[in-house]
């Protein structure tokens, strides 16, 4: 009998093969890890999230590589998102189903 594991990191996803799917994502602020203030608003409920611009994409996100430009201070939820994970292909999954 043999058991597939599904939660196990996909090690074919990289940075350089990413489409920022997380960087759509709402990301709350729940602790300092030096997030510049200019990219921090309040949501709805008066929570402090990143800001995003109209693309839709994270404030942080580069829009020519997709990279984080605040890497190093990003928010605690960004550190814990690991790219590969369950969670990452569903919302590369629910992009890729936007985009057609």
């Amino acid at each position: 009998m043999t058991i597939e594991v599904t939660n196990l990191p996909d090690p074919q996803m990289t940075c350089s093969t990413c489409q920022a799917c997380c960087c759509h994502l709402e990301v709350m602020i729940i602790s300092d890890t030096g997030v510049p203030p200019e990219y921090i608003v309040s949501d709805e409920f008066n929570g402090d999230v990143m800001a995003r611009l109209d693309d839709g994409l994270c404030i942080a996100a580069d829009r020519d590589t997709l990279l984080c430009t605040i890497y190093e201070n990003r928010p605690w939820i960004c550190r814990e998102f690991e790219m590969g994970s369950y969670e990452c292909s569903i919302e590369r999954k629910n992009i890729t189903t936007l985009d057609k």
